[in-house]
């Protein structure tokens, strides 16, 4: 059986830390699904198609890393697409509490589906795609939290 494991997340934008994550977890998995969940109380400030192609063209030479989007529970889409893994990057101790509640509420869904947490590297800690879509709204130079596919489609 093929270790299928789901990174979700909004990806508004994708952004270093993210990467960072799905670079150091692609030796662990057989396959990453990146899953843009879609939520209707979130009014998010790129289209899902467009986080989805940035994503895509970031990886377009591993075909380990793919990405879609969905909606409802992400336990759910994990039984959909057969992932046993779920995958969340940790940047503060904040981050573990509140995600450390959910991969809880996930067990308790379906215990065959765990919980894999990474910690960002330093140097990406302070990189929050909220961050970046300030620096991005306010016309300010967001290329050091992003990668080079994403800062040039912007331009």
């Amino acid at each position: 059986m093929s270790r299928i494991c789901l990174f979700p997340g909004t990806f508004d934008p994708v952004t270093l830390g993210h990467i960072d994550i799905i670079d150091r977890a692609l030796p662990l998995f057989d396959k990453i699904v990146v899953g843009i969940g879609i939520n209707a109380g979130k009014t998010p400030m790129f289209s899902a198609e467009q986080r989805m192609e940035w994503v895509n063209t970031i990886y377009k030479n591993d075909k380990r890393v793919s990405c879609e989007t969905y909606e409802g529970l992400t336990i759910k889409y994990c039984q959909q697409i057969g992932a046993r893994f779920i995958l969340r990057g940790i940047r503060y101790v904040s981050d573990f509490e509140y995600e450390k509640a959910i991969a809880d509420a996930n067990r308790t869904l379906d215990k065959n589906i765990e919980t894999v947490f990474l910690t960002g590297e330093p140097k990406f800690t302070s990189v929050a795609s909220t961050i970046v879509r300030d620096i991005i709204k306010n016309g300010g130079n967001a290329a050091p939290f992003i990668h080079a596919v994403v800062w040039d489609s912007l331009q």
